[in-house]
């Protein structure tokens, strides 16, 4: 590792992404199957209508904000690929932040650099940037919030979420850890938050069952709630917000508000997906589903993001990746670009797992690609071959979300709890091992 620089890392990388794009114009000019996403057409013409004067939701499908649209205005006229490159640009960001984050909290460079890798290379990640999806911006900007959160800057990070879940709406999640995370014993006028550093020990002694749910220091939080940076980072998220939802609004009218956000709440696809409900939905898809049902499907994924949130507050990237995965496992609509979202937090977390590559490790991967693959079988045969499957493809979803499950149980257990900040000395909450 060491004869391979940092550096060399991105530009390979980068390069790497060139070469995909690239080879995606010619795979899409020479053969039957298309190496760019749908959405990418989708987002291409909503951004010429645009360009046009007129508004992207004229574009069927497009159910995204005007500012995505409006990044791809040079497609129009400078080239079709823009998009492409912006994506896979902002993937190369997340690659950056990655390191950034970990050299704060004094990760060892081998570490930072595995982690690193572990994003830039992962055939999952790259090709969601190269083929057109516009997840890569999302990933950079949650880890960018997380880069102001360490360094203290609570407007930057506001702003930046605010525009964030205007964007792309499923990062609301994050809103109720942020705030725990906004503790005053953290965040005092003028102090920079102390972070807590990478230690060897975090690779060796578990920690999680000692430190995962200090109940008092919840109950604090929720007493101290009403905190100065609390206050601050609600009203300047909810105002940034606000302003892009209700200039779009402006602009588009109720169809945007729709397209863009309300089409999300309820979204339900006949369609098969990798969600255990897509069945119940395809059988039911003729009639409305009744307030019960719509609440059973969300109740569970309710139940366990609040669950997450009280044990692993403190520990904010791993409340992150953990949420993400069982916001993605129990959604009602799962496609593989989903995965993307959690992907750019596992580097992140890597470094407090004494989780070794071989075995356990490498059984959680191919548990979780066998599942995937299980899926993807039957879905081929019910999708290019027209096979009555359904029954067996929602068994493999079945088997897709233990799997999930299965391995953030894994993730967890040898998982080495440890808070992103300590205390500063003057704290009145500070505990005796600070």
């Amino acid at each position: 590792m060491n004869s391979l620089n940092i550096n060399s890392i991105f530009l390979i990388s980068a390069i790497f992404r060139v070469g995909l794009i690239l080879y995606g114009e010619w795979q899409d000019a020479h053969m039957e199957v298309r190496y760019t996403d749908v959405d990418y057409l989708v987002f291409s013409d909503a951004s010429s209508l645009m360009a046009s004067g007129h508004s992207p939701y004229k574009r069927t499908t497009y159910r995204y904000s005007p500012l995505l649209a409006f990044l791809l205005i040079p497609n129009s006229f400078l080239s079709p690929s823009w998009g492409k490159f912006l994506f896979s640009t902002s993937d190369l960001l997340v690659g950056l932040f990655i390191r950034i984050i970990l050299k704060q909290r004094k990760v060892p460079e081998d570490l930072c650099t595995y982690s690193v890798l572990l994003w830039l290379f992962n055939p999952f990640t790259f090709t969601i940037g190269t083929r057109g999806n516009c997840e890569p911006i999302v990933c950079a900007i949650i880890l960018w919030i997380v880069i102001c959160l360490m360094n203290g800057k609570v407007v930057q990070a506001a702003c930046w979420y605010g525009l964030v879940v205007h964007f792309r709406i499923y990062p609301i999640i994050y809103a109720l850890p942020i705030i725990f995370f906004l503790d005053p014993c953290f965040f005092q006028s003028g102090t920079k938050p102390l972070l807590c550093d990478w230690t060897s020990a975090h690779g060796k002694t578990p920690q999680i069952n000692s430190e995962v749910t200090d109940q008092c220091d919840i109950w604090l939080a929720f007493k101290s709630i009403f905190t100065r940076s609390r206050i601050l980072f609600g009203l300047v998220s909810g105002s940034v917000f606000l302003f892009c939802t209700g200039f779009f609004f402006y602009l588009y009218g109720w169809e945007f508000l729709h397209e863009a956000l309300l089409y999300h709440l309820t979204r339900t696809d006949p369609r098969h997906n990798f969600s255990i409900y897509f069945y119940h939905i395809y059988l039911n898809y003729e009639r409305e589903l009744s307030v019960l049902e719509k609440l059973i499907s969300f109740l569970p994924q309710f139940i366990v993001q609040l669950v997450l949130i009280f044990c692993f507050a403190k520990d904010l990237l791993f409340c992150f990746f953990v949420q993400t995965v069982a916001f993605v496992a129990f959604n009602k609509v799962i496609t593989a670009q989903y995965f993307v979202w959690f992907f750019c937090l596992l580097p992140l977390i890597l470094p407090w797992s004494n989780m070794k590559l071989k075995w356990q490790g490498l059984c959680c991967i191919l548990l979780w690609m066998g599942a995937q693959s299980h899926w993807l079988m039957w879905g081929y045969l019910l999708e290019f071959k027209g096979k009555n499957v359904f029954l067996q493809l929602w068994m493999a979803s079945l088997l897709f979300l233990a799997a999930n499950t299965l391995i953030m149980i894994m993730l967890t257990r040898h998982h080495n709890f440890s808070p992103v900040f300590r205390r500063h000395a003057g704290s009145k909450r500070a505990s005796k091992r600070d």
